[in-house]
């Protein structure tokens, strides 16, 4: 599996009830700050019509769909970046995921305290990537420190370092989040080495009413504007809903979201939505009695995506045979595949492609 998004936003916004929906891992659901403190976290399978659509041909006796995983962290609050609702431990939980579910508050509930007083969804943004943002001056000021003097003495690196973290402050002190900031090539590596919060990339989440989930209301348009204005995305769910969907079978849930002339649960709009974020791809594999769907990031090689089957596969790498998913649906087998001459035989410089059907060759 390997990829995870961490789901946070202001206490109450209804982070656990969207986690709950979707993992149904039963994280506690309360209407107080800080319900949640320790990360939740949970493997979501992932929906996909190819893997379906190809096991309903070879019928495998196990069907495998690969997973996305998501952490639950605790609700934050101003003032976290200095340590304040356990701010330090929960923004800690942050550096650990590869993207940011940012839930906003979008709906208006009598029953469920907002800890700023009326709903304001730009304002409560606000507050948590400030947050996020005086973490990461925090972060760079430390790494700034501790090479400002090698870089006066003439060390080429530590200048190299300097100079990135001194425009990197520039920036973060302007409120522009650190994945906004252009950077040469050559400095991504400084960069991965920082693990600064505003780099992740994020998702804005927009938890609705069921009400206004299918309208164009003022709540949603605010955080879309937003999201559009930071080069982001921005989708409505409504976390409620999702809840009462988890609890249906498959048929029930198609029929369910029908009835609502809603054509994908927030489940799905959430992962399709997640692997646009992180530039991930699917690929699948056929071996012994076993249809596996797998997920890499899209540019990557053949030995590299072996790797993430079993280490040894990349490091005795031979080659890759490659069948398109829209190939075998054409051909209907396999066999039929390969009479057609449409296996492809590639080599180590093979970056896998979204749906490809793939049997790797190795040896050690």
């Amino acid at each position: 599996m390997g990829f995870n998004c961490g789901i946070i936003g202001l206490p109450n916004v209804g982070k656990s009830t969207l986690f709950n929906a979707l993992t149904a891992a039963g994280a506690e659901v309360a209407n107080y700050p800080f319900c949640t403190i320790n990360p939740n976290t949970g493997c979501v399978p992932v929906p996909d019509e190819r893997l379906e659509r190809i096991a309903q041909i070879i019928r495998p006796p196990k069907v495998t769909y690969t997973t996305m995983e998501f952490v639950d962290i605790a609700g934050l609050v101003r003032g976290a970046s200095k340590g304040e609702g356990l701010g330090n431990k929960f923004l800690g939980h942050i550096r650990e995921v590869d993207a940011i579910v940012h839930i906003v508050r979008c709906f208006e509930n009598p029953d469920i305290a907002h800890i700023y007083g009326p709903i304001h969804p730009v304002r409560d943004i606000e507050i948590v990537n400030t947050e996020l943002i005086l973490a990461d001056l925090e972060t760079l000021e430390r790494r700034i420190v501790k090479v400002e003097k090698a870089a006066r003495s003439g060390d080429k690196e530590s200048r190299r370092v300097l100079d990135f973290c001194s425009r990197m402050k520039s920036a973060l002190s302007r409120g522009v989040a650190a994945r906004n900031v252009p950077r040469a090539e050559q400095e991504t590596d400084i960069a991965r080495d920082l693990h600064l919060l505003t780099d992740k990339k994020v998702l804005y989440i927009a938890n609705v009413s069921e009400s206004v989930l299918k309208e164009d209301g003022a709540y949603i348009r605010q955080v879309e504007e937003y999201a559009r204005k930071e080069g982001a995305q921005a989708i409505a769910i409504c976390g409620d809903m999702e809840m009462e969907i988890a609890k249906l079978d498959r048929k029930e849930q198609k029929d369910f979201l029908a009835d609502l002339g809603l054509e994908e649960s927030g489940l799905q709009k959430l992962i399709r939505a997640g692997y646009e974020l992180l530039d991930l791809i699917t690929f699948y594999t056929t071996v012994g009695p076993e249809l596996r769907a797998w997920t890499i990031k899209r540019g990557t090689r053949a030995p590299e995506a072996a790797g993430r089957i079993h280490t040894d596969m990349e490091r005795g790498f031979i080659r890759a045979e490659v069948a398109h998913y829209d190939d075998f649906i054409r051909a209907g087998t396999l066999s039929a595949v390969r009479e057609k001459g449409l296996l492809h035989l590639e080599g180590k410089d093979y970056p896998i492609q979204d749906g490809d059907i793939v049997y790797f060759r190795f040896n050690v």
